[in-house]
């Protein structure tokens, strides 16, 4: 996988970044037996999320692949294992 950069993008880095901290707190809570917290961390998820579609949207993503690239890339693939 290192070679298709899945996931090195600002959009991912940051939508991961926020979900994690939103299971963070929601973690803390939980463990405080404090529901409204708890929900409150899980939101902060979804806001993860959100964020993250809303910055690939914005051209932060990774660029959808072109059909010209994908056979390319199938092409090379095959004289590698020839």
């Amino acid at each position: 996988m290192a070679g298709s950069s899945h996931g090195h993008t600002p959009a991912a880095w940051t939508g991961v970044i926020i979900a994690f901290i939103g299971f963070c707190v929601a973690g803390v809570f939980m463990v405080a037996a404090n529901p409204a917290g708890f929900w409150a961390g899980m939101g902060v998820v979804l806001l993860g999320g959100v964020v993250g579609l809303a910055m690939k949207a914005a051209g932060l993503g990774m660029p959808k692949e072109s059909a010209e690239l994908a056979a390319a890339r199938a092409r090379a693939g095959q004289a590698q294992t020839s």
